[in-house]
């Protein structure tokens, strides 16, 4: 199987790191250069590029099946986009989480200080939800070892029980199908597997959700017309776009270009790819005498192996260490060579 993309990309290495970082598309790359160059000489300003805002916006909505545009905010990160669905929780309520869960996820909740926050393995996560559950939040796939939650149980369980569901689709989005439906609020980096960029991050909800929200520092951004209340702010939207931060427009560009080239390949065929060379990796690292963790996932992990990191990296290999773990991740600009390559430095390490 070759890269799906092989004229987008034009990495030096067997780059198997994406859970940690994408890599930058040939297309992101000159439109930031071209943007730049055009700011340098004086000749526009990145502001001049919000147009391309609304256009982001459409593109993870396409995405995440059943949203609109208008469901959808951007900001700078996960974990501020998730401060305002901790903030509307009344002190006492009980929020779950996944053990081991990324802390992007559960820092807004643990920290808080005044709420219930409950911990349940990951395979017990729906059937440890109850009726004094407010919320739970979870990673629709896990950064530390790659398993993927059964969405649709959650889904079931959290209604069945009148529980608010909040995923991180980090490390999913792009390569797994999303449905706006299977959850309440939505939050999702763009510069994993939708190589985006580090600056461009996105929340969705639908708007009777959304309208509950208090934004934690409302940005002149948010407000409802933005241009006409730079200096007078009368009212924020009640769409998700009250949760508005301002936006790196560099960053808006290499984010619409990598969304482009997701949408060009389809999350489906990008899917199946990532997926079949994760699974022959996986072979490979039984045959070698490995124990990888037992997940259809595009991330590989290896229990145990995490300081074998630095030596991969020696023989041009990128992996990651992640809770003591060896972290593989396949993605759209990977083929079967990597996949054997990677199998080649493990056997000499």
């Amino acid at each position: 199987m070759f890269s799906l993309a092989p004229h987008e990309f034009t990495p030096e290495t067997t780059y198997l790191n994406t859970a940690s970082y994408g890599l930058p598309s040939t297309r992101a790359l000159t439109a930031v250069r071209d943007a730049s160059a055009t700011w340098a000489a004086g000749r526009g300003g990145p502001t001049e590029l919000d147009q391309l805002v609304p256009e982001l916006r459409a593109g993870f909505a396409r995405l995440l099946d059943g949203a609109t545009p208008e469901d959808i905010a951007l900001a700078g990160g996960v974990a501020g986009l998730i401060a305002p669905v901790a903030a509307t929780l009344p002190p006492g309520a009980e929020v779950l989480l996944a053990e081991g869960e990324f802390s992007s996820v559960s820092m807004p909740f643990v920290y808080r200080g005044d709420l219930v926050v409950r911990f349940a393995p990951l395979d017990e996560l729906a059937a440890q939800v109850r009726p004094e559950t407010a919320l739970v939040a979870v990673s629709v796939v896990q950064s530390a070892d790659g398993r993927i939650i059964d969405l649709a149980e959650l889904r079931a369980t959290t209604r069945a029980n009148g529980t608010r569901l909040l995923v991180d689709v980090s490390q999913a989005a792009g390569w797994l199908p999303l449905r706006f439906a299977d959850a309440d609020y939505w939050v999702c980096a763009s510069f994993k597997w939708l190589v985006g960029a580090r600056s461009v991050a996105f929340f969705a909800a639908a708007p009777e959700l959304a309208a509950q929200l208090r934004p934690v520092g409302s940005s002149w951004y948010a407000a409802e017309d933005r241009w006409a209340e730079l200096y007078n702010p009368v009212a924020l939207p009640t769409t998700a776009r009250r949760l508005d931060a301002t936006p790196d427009w560099l960053g808006v560009i290499a984010a619409t270009a990598g969304l482009s080239l997701i949408e060009e390949l389809t999350v489906e065929k990008i899917g199946a790819h990532n997926i079949e060379l994760a699974d022959r990796f996986r072979d490979g690292l039984r045959k070698l005498g490995f124990k990888p963790v037992e997940a259809s996932s595009a991330i590989v992990v290896v229990p145990g192996a995490g300081d074998a990191a630095p030596r991969l990296e020696t023989a041009h290999v990128i992996a990651s260490a992640r809770a003591g773990g060896l972290r593989f991740a396949f993605h759209l600009y990977n083929s079967d060579t990597d996949v054997e390559r990677a199998l080649a430095a493990l056997r000499t390490t």
